[in-house]
């Protein structure tokens, strides 16, 4: 009996230290810009060491369902994702991709589409294109109808009137998929990665599977109305980064009330609390850096949650609180868990995108 005990401890314990890696990609190209963009020579070199270190590269939607339905994932698996559907993820990405069978998603924009859809110099792909990619087993999913932010809200419309103008565009640009592609995955990728709780919530409503910008691994208690991605393209490209990441492990981590919000004024927030329910760590070798101020001082507040006060004010602009601490049981790899902040200007607009 104690030995079955063992057993199932040790398998929980193994259970809740696995974890799935997102990839998140824009141009593949020599002649786009740097921040959006990796090489063709480099993208090879990912995919290359993916291949020589046995990582699991499987469709997005294996690693979704898994989540959905609480059923186990396998240890270092990926999907690849490219967001903007631009035509050299089909001249140049995706000859390497078939090279090494390894499967991918496109979130697409489908009214940036339509516009360039009889445009033969267009940047993006077509919607014949796109069509001929989901009959080969592409997911091609929603990144809005246009590449507009949820998050902003316009002044001349109420809250509610701007989520069911939202919500009308959601669905149009999801038919709109479904109609061209013959998929609807309800798979959506949010544009900037801007998001708060309340659009959380109008995703969940629409029954949606949302995608962020922030980094982080993917365990069976993430949150599907903000799914983490690792950014790959320039500057975060070089495989020492990319390691990491790649071998990092799924962060349970969890906010609650005013601790989970993500649009704040400038100076309006100065510290948070996070509730941590991952106990394959030492509290020593917890380290938090927030972009813009650096390293963070950890104050523990008991066994399972700590204390940020920052160091400075956060910046005006897309902010990222980036936590890790090595695993004991996976000597090596580190859980690795990223909130965003979305910080005003201090005239309290919009800071540019």
């Amino acid at each position: 009996m104690k030995y079955r005990l063992l057993l199932l401890l040790l398998y929980c314990f193994n259970f809740s230290s696995v974890a799935a890696v997102i990839l998140q990609y824009h141009h593949v190209s020599d002649s786009t810009a740097k921040s959006t963009s990796i090489s063709p020579e480099q993208f090879e070199v990912h995919l290359k060491y993916l291949q020589e270190h046995s990582f699991n590269v499987v469709p997005l939607s294996q690693i979704i369902n898994k989540i959905k339905h609480q059923k186990p994932l396998k240890d270092k698996t990926v999907a690849i994702t490219f967001d903007d559907a631009y035509s050299d993820v089909l001249a140049q990405a995706k000859p390497l991709l078939d090279r090494f069978n390894y499967p991918f998603t496109i979130f697409v924009n489908p009214a940036i589409i339509n516009q360039n859809d009889t445009n033969k110099q267009s940047h993006y792909l077509s919607w014949e294109q796109l069509k001929t990619l989901a009959d080969e087993g592409v997911i091609i999913a929603n990144h809005g109808y246009q590449h507009n932010s949820l998050a902003r809200i316009t002044d001349d419309v109420t809250s509610k009137q701007w989520f069911a103008q939202q919500s009308e565009l959601l669905l149009k640009s999801e038919r709109i998929i479904a109609e061209k592609t013959g998929k609807s995955w309800r798979y959506f990728a949010y544009p900037y990665g801007e998001y708060s709780p309340e659009i959380q919530d109008w995703i969940k409503e629409n029954n949606f599977i949302a995608f962020s910008q922030q980094s982080g691994a993917v365990g069976l208690h993430t949150d599907l109305t903000s799914v983490p991605r690792f950014p790959a393209s320039m500057p975060y490209d070089k495989i020492s980064g990319l390691r990491d990441k790649l071998n990092s492990l799924a962060f349970n981590i969890q906010l609650r009330g005013a601790q989970a919000e993500t649009i704040f004024q400038h100076k309006q927030t100065s510290n948070i609390t996070f509730t941590v329910e991952t106990n394959d760590f030492y509290k020593s070798g917890l380290n938090c850096y927030i972009s813009g101020l650096g390293k963070q001082k950890i104050k523990w507040q008991g066994d399972n949650s700590f204390t940020i006060n920052f160091s400075g004010d956060l910046p005006s602009g897309r902010v990222r609180c980036n936590c890790t601490a090595a695993s004991i049981s996976k000597p090596g790899r580190y859980y690795w868990y990223s909130k965003p902040w979305f910080i005003l200007q201090e005239d309290g607009n919009w800071y540019h995108l």
